[in-house]
């Protein structure tokens, strides 16, 4: 998954890959609503592409491990909202990301997962990535109807020990209702249940229907069917970005062509 340590911990940490220099890295920004596997394409992306999966999510979730004196202010904040069970308002989100703009300019590329959640996020990264000349290659929006993703998270089970997760039909226990791992008892969480499922999905839509035109207008949306086991969105979603990169490579010949004439 590469060294994503100026990811996690923050500006004053190193970072192996900063001098990592692909001819023409791939910087994506992805969307899809909870239960949509964007996260297990992130990662197949990263193995794919060598980028590294910049998520917010594991931003958080590292912080809440490390000392006190070794969080920068934004996540400090953050966290006080998330002990609280308040949602982390944009403007901390947004510095967060700012004071790692290291790992956007970075020369193997990057899989940006978690963020931008709201228009106001889009433009401000929008702003950052024009002042810096870093330009996306693409925002990857996987697409799956709603009965769809409520059947899928509504079948998760995960395990009340180590975690481990299972899904009743496509990954179960070979014990019914027991942890293949650690023999822990497997639980369905509060927000995987039918009703929570249908109010974050209402959630997210009001969130992402203004992103999804915001980067529409600005022809970098590629949408993607995610219907059907990882590996064959994955392949699904090679095929798009590279017609994409075709369709990007032919707009800069024709281009060029006419500023000569």
């Amino acid at each position: 998954m590469k060294d994503r340590v100026a990811w996690l911990q923050g500006p004053s940490a190193h970072c192996e890959v900063t001098s990592a220099n692909v001819q023409t890295p791939w910087r994506l920004v992805l969307l899809g609503a909870p239960g949509v596997g964007k996260g297990t394409q992130a990662d197949l992306l990263n193995q794919r592409l060598g980028a590294c999966h910049l998520s917010t999510g594991d931003v958080f979730r590292a912080a809440g491990s490390r000392s006190e004196c070794e969080q920068s202010p934004a996540i400090k904040e953050a966290l006080g909202y998330m002990r609280r069970g308040a949602l982390v308002p944009d403007s901390t989100v947004w510095e967060m990301v700012r004071e790692r703009i290291a790992c956007l300019n970075c020369g193997g590329g990057f899989i940006l997962d978690g963020f931008p959640r709201t228009l106001g996020q889009a433009e401000s990264l929008k702003q950052l990535l024009d002042t810096e000349g870093i330009m996306l290659s693409a925002v990857l929006s996987y697409e799956l109807a709603a009965s769809a993703i409520v059947t899928r998270l509504g079948g998760r089970r995960t395990c009340e020990k180590c975690k481990a997760v299972y899904h009743l039909t496509e990954r179960p226990p070979k014990v019914e209702g027991c942890c293949d791992r650690c023999d822990g008892k497997l639980f369905q969480r509060e927000d995987d249940r039918p009703d929570s499922i249908k109010v974050r999905l209402e959630t997210y839509e009001r969130s992402t229907a203004p992103l999804i035109e915001f980067y529409k207008k600005l022809g970098l949306l590629v949408q993607i069917e995610a219907s059907g086991p990882p590996d064959e969105i994955f392949d699904r979603t090679v095929v798009e970005m590279e017609s994409r990169r075709i369709k990007v490579h032919a707009q800069k010949l024709w281009n060029a062509g006419e500023n000569r004439r």
